[in-house]
């Protein structure tokens, strides 16, 4: 690799990660219809239900047994950050939070000490298609923080702020600036307990739609051992100072000065924007273990995060069911631990 790039790796269903950050996914389903219950009016026929990762006809049940999506299931040690861009997300928890969001919310949650949530994916129409849209990614804690109170923050699409840049050819690139501020951009606060609430951590998670051609710039991070990665997924290419990344790649690239990112090759006639997931943060540094849903420091706190819940289980489940879905009704809101609800606004 030469000038910013300073490594590629291909993007499968889950997408390699550097620290702070444990774990990336793009899940992007087109479901169908629903059957007036939420769940596919098709056959689940030849699928492993309650492991169904098969993409059959371009969708996956995952978890689910007829609602699609991920039941009750716990985690420690770290948060988890979750973008939506199409379809609707049903969110339950321990806590006694509800939320049902979508279109470009996200549901920001610290596991911390513990914290046990389900995620569903309701099929609200009958007479057409359901397409889901969504990133999953995991932000570690850092050692001092990983037993925080968990914390449920939801940050809502029309509150995310958007900034707009055209280059000199007329062509627009789109920033969606989830977390670190984007020039005078500064998105709702993340989470109290968050390394993204800790200006040493220089956390960032960006969404960039570029026009075909488009060209812009990168600003600098805030230090020096800042990480910064690139994940171009959907268009036809992406150049990064003058590097062609191989298609379906993403890069780790420097960012100590300013990084251009041009769309495909500069010309106009390629097909379609390219969209790029940006995520940037200084390394906690510090050991990982890790186990299934749990992250910690080491060995033995991972044998006592599942002696915690077997024995807690994290303050119960309070729901009937293992992953609700909260009805026919597309409002979106939430309902945090305290009772206090809100719909989304705009």
């Amino acid at each position: 690799m030469t000038g910013s790039v300073l490594q590629t790796f291909p993007l499968g269903f889950q997408w390699p990660t550097v620290d702070p950050f444990l774990f990336c996914a793009h899940h992007d389903d087109a479901y169908p219809a629903g059957d007036g219950a939420l769940a596919p009016a098709e056959s689940l026929a030849g699928r492993d239900i309650g492991q169904d990762f098969s993409s059959k006809d371009g969708w996956s049940m995952y978890h689910g047994s007829s609602v699609p999506g991920f039941p009750q299931h716990p985690h420690r040690g770290f948060e988890t950050v979750t973008l939506v861009r199409k379809g609707l997300c049903d969110h339950s928890d321990s806590l006694g939070a509800l939320a049902r969001f979508g279109q470009g919310d996200v549901q920001w949650v610290t596991a911390g000490a513990g914290i046990v949530h389900s995620e569903m994916f309701p099929l609200l129409s009958t007479d057409g298609g359901n397409p889901l849209e969504l990133f999953q990614i995991w932000l570690n804690l850092p050692a001092a923080d990983k037993m925080a109170a968990p914390h449920f923050t939801m940050l809502w699409g029309s509150q995310i702020p958007q900034v707009q840049t055209v280059d000199g050819s007329g062509r627009t690139t789109t920033v969606t600036v989830v977390a670190g501020a984007y020039g005078d951009a500064v998105p709702p606060p993340p989470p109290p307990e968050s390394w993204a609430s800790d200006p040493h951590g220089d956390v960032a998670i960006w969404v960039l739609t570029l026009e075909p051609g488009a060209r812009t710039t990168l600003p600098a991070a805030a230090g020096p051992d800042t990480l910064r990665v690139l994940y171009p997924f959907e268009g036809p290419a992406l150049t990064v100072d003058g590097e062609e990344l191989p298609l379906r790649h993403g890069a780790v690239v420097r960012c100590l000065d300013a990084v251009e990112l041009v769309a495909g090759d500069g010309s106009p006639e390629q097909e379609g924007p390219v969209e790029v997931l940006v995520l940037q943060g200084r390394p906690i540094g510090e050991p990982v273990a890790r186990y299934g849903p749990f992250v910690m420091n080491t060995e033995d706190e991972i044998r006592q995060a599942f002696d915690d819940y077997r024995r807690t289980e994290f303050g119960g489940w309070p729901w009937p069911e293992d992953g609700p879905a909260h009805g026919h009704d597309p409002q979106r809101f939430a309902r945090y631990p305290d009772g206090r609800t809100e719909p989304a606004p705009g």
